[in-house]
């Protein structure tokens, strides 16, 4: 049997779970610090289920699966450049970079780092400074004071613009947590 046909145990399949919310992403404290950040009406969480066992050294075989999947292409979104619209994928993904991020990190700890640095005041708030601009984007504080052919998070590379996945091994699903810089809803 080639590599990639049905009953391969080296490929995955995924399905899409939209009956699993993320509360956490709406509630009023929430909403309240992404509109602060501008980053509200620019993020999302979804979930995908998938089939085999994962493996951390096959991660970037699990990515690939992923963005080829035809249960994955139709519904993972992601901000139209153009537009400022949710679209899907739309594309065929040809190469992938995956950066493994150990869960060693338990707390949120490292975020002090922006306090740290005077980024962000002791009330959530993000300094602001002089305005200038750097290629398209308005640099008005601290934190934005931080390429060809890339679909995917976005076409554009941005610093603040990724997606994370959160593999969970044992109920075989995996968290999708998307953020596209722009600027977000401010009402």
């Amino acid at each position: 049997m080639a590599a990639g046909e049905p009953g391969d145990l080296g490929v995955y399949s995924f399905r899409f779970l939209p009956q699993k919310t993320f509360q956490s992403l709406s509630t009023p404290q929430t909403t309240s610090r992404l509109r602060q950040w501008s980053m509200l009406g620019r993020i999302e969480a979804q979930a995908f289920g998938f089939d085999q066992t994962f493996q951390t050294y096959r991660k970037d075989d699990f990515i690939m699966a992923f963005f080829k999947d035809p249960n994955v292409i139709p519904n993972l979104k992601l901000l139209s450049e153009s537009s400022g619209e949710w679209i899907t994928l739309g594309t065929e993904v040809k190469k992938i970079e995956a950066i493994n991020v150990p869960c060693t990190q338990l707390s949120m700890s490292f975020f002090n780092r922006l306090y740290d640095e005077a980024i962000v005041r002791d009330n959530g708030y993000i300094v602001k400074c002089l305005d200038s601009f750097c290629d398209p984007f308005l640099i008005s504080d601290e934190l934005r004071k931080d390429s060809v052919g890339v679909c995917y998070p976005s076409t554009k590379s941005h610093e603040q613009t990724f997606s994370y996945f959160i593999v969970d091994p044992f109920k075989r699903h995996v968290h999708v947590l998307y953020h596209c810089y722009g600027m977000g809803e401010v009402s």
